[in-house]
């Protein structure tokens, strides 16, 4: 038994810590999703050692040593996306409709034929913009009743996972479909009007894991993130980037993009929402996400109900405001985190 649970307390470190290596290999980076279920193990494997047997020999500390560091570190990645710590973005005070903005982002999963249960939230929830991901030719056909609503759209069924609708209420300019690093993998962009002389820039991705299924590195992944990341810090006006990036809040690679682009996370303070797997309540983290500007202030942030996918939608509604501005910190790339992003994006030009 003891031998067990030191072998077990040394995959829990190696599981923890295997993280901070620079390897893009999918056996390194499908580490970054589990922290929270890293970290209940890490500590039922600590009470277990501590109360059940007996710590007499060098390698027992050793393990117990290794236990505390994991969970310590677990908790450094998770605890900001808990209520447990400051809030990154503050919540209005004050709803005004006409300088605000409202999102839904739904993977559908492509063989899912539960169409109406997001058309009901949709026609629930009124959202401004829907961004549908995994949407296939049978996705596009039912989500035509939504568009006497949302006449403004971008339309990209495929059959590969990576399908994407865009679905606009407001006035849109510059709409354009992406494919930043390979075909059949794309993203949108384009200004929203929200009021009359005020313009917001939206990105919507959906780049491919590193899975043994999927892609074998997160190469093309981070640099997705991190090639929009830099688009967006050259930008002065309010920007939003969401839809499902395939990482989750704590990882590395998303936590260069947040420095990179200076875009806040509504979540730090707040909770996980996590989106994936909607099957199983003991495996869940957040996929898919939203990411501001500091000039918008929070006016709601919620997971929906499940539509049948894999993947819960997730809603989230904003609003302008020079207070916010002046409030909130966006996070900064120093120049280390400058030269490790143009080396991912440079490695994925390679690739």
């Amino acid at each position: 038994m003891e031998l067990i649970l030191i072998f077990w307390s040394l995959f829990l470190f190696l599981a923890a810590f295997i993280t901070l290596l620079p390897f893009d290999h999918w056996v390194v980076r499908i580490f970054d999703f589990p922290k929270v279920q890293l970290l209940v193990l890490s500590a039922i494997t600590l009470i277990l050692w501590v109360f059940i047997l007996k710590i007499d020999t060098p390698i027992d500390y050793f393990g117990i040593i290794a236990l505390c560091l994991s969970i310590i570190f677990h908790l450094y990645r998770v605890v900001p996306y808990s209520p447990f710590f400051p809030k990154e973005v503050v919540k209005c005070n004050v709803e005004t409709e006409s300088n605000g903005i409202s999102l839904l982002a739904s993977n559908v999963l492509t063989e899912n034929s539960n169409y109406q249960l997001l058309i009901d939230q949709i026609e629930e929830l009124q959202p401004n913009l829907v961004l549908t991901l995994e949407s296939d030719e049978r996705w596009e056909k039912a989500l035509s009743s939504i568009e006497k609503l949302y006449p403004h759209t971008a339309k990209v069924p495929q059959d590969n996972l990576y399908g994407m609708h865009f679905y606009s209420k407001l006035p849109v300019k510059n709409l354009e479909v992406r494919y930043l690093f390979k075909e059949g993998i794309p993203s949108t962009k384009c200004k929203v009007q929200i009021t009359n002389q005020q313009w917001v820039n939206v990105y919507g991705l959906h780049p491919k894991p590193p899975s043994p299924t999927e892609a074998p590195t997160s190469t093309y992944r981070d640099a997705e993130l991190l090639k929009v990341g830099k688009e967006v810090s050259k930008i002065a006006e309010p920007t939003i980037v969401f839809g499902d990036l395939n990482d989750v809040a704590w990882s590395k690679s998303t936590t260069l993009f947040r420095k990179i682009s200076g875009l806040v996370d509504p979540r730090i303070g707040r909770g996980r929402y996590c989106t994936f797997h909607a099957d199983y309540k003991l495996l869940r983290w957040p996929l898919d996400h939203l990411f501001h500007s500091k000039d918008f202030c929070l006016v709601n942030l919620k997971v929906l109900p499940s539509i049948g996918s894999d993947h819960f939608p997730i809603y989230a509604k904003l609003q302008l405001s020079s207070l916010a501005e002046q409030l909130q910190e966006a996070p900064k790339a120093d120049e280390d985190d400058e030269v490790l992003a143009e080396e991912k994006i440079e490695k994925a030009e390679c690739y």
